[in-house]
């Protein structure tokens, strides 16, 4: 296994880890930079996605399980406004942490045992299923991708709903209000 895979995917879960883990306010920086992270990795990954067949099948797989990774990721963080900062913040936790490493681990783990463990049965599906190794790259590359973005997405949606939901319990003038 290339070293690059390993630096790749432990900078992705630092990134998300960092940006997630304890009691963090929710901020644009903070939703963006574990996608920039992977905007910057992932082209240079990239390398022939498939508009057809059984390589289009498995892309689209590969991203639809990644977009459910990250709504259950989502999902493992409280979302909540403190009124003491007049923020809304996200809580992320062992659960969150675990999920996590469990993503990166199956990666890591499948990236090493596609090439010393079941290398020949893996070999042998793609040729009977017509698919690249490449569009099988591809594939996980869509899984991250998915899994990020829908973390993103679900996380913005909360942080949007406990925003609004203090801006119409708390009018205008009372105590603890936002200001502007």
């Amino acid at each position: 296994m290339d070293t690059t895979v390993w630096l790749i995917n432990l900078a992705v879960l630092a990134a998300v880890l960092e940006a997630d883990l304890g009691r963090r306010r929710i901020s644009w920086f903070r939703l963006a930079r574990p996608v920039l992270v992977s905007g910057v990795i992932i082209p240079l990954y990239l390398t022939s996605a498939t508009a057809h067949g059984n390589g289009l099948t498995l892309e689209i797989a590969g991203a639809g399980v990644g977009i459910l990774a990250g709504l259950l990721a989502a999902s493992l963080m409280r979302v909540e406004y403190d009124p003491g900062r007049r923020r809304v913040v996200s809580r992320a936790g062992m659960p969150y942490v675990a999920l996590w490493v469990a993503v990166v681990g199956a990666r890591l783990w499948f990236a090493y045992a596609s090439e010393h463990t079941f290398r020949t049965q893996l070999g042998r599906w793609l040729v009977s299923n017509a698919i690249s190794a490449d569009v099988l790259t591809d594939a996980l590359i869509f899984f991250s991708i998915g899994m990020l973005v829908s973390r993103t997405g679900a996380l913005l949606t909360r942080a949007g709903r406990v925003r609004h939901a203090h801006a119409v319990a708390t009018p205008a003038g009372r105590a603890g209000a936002p200001a502007g």
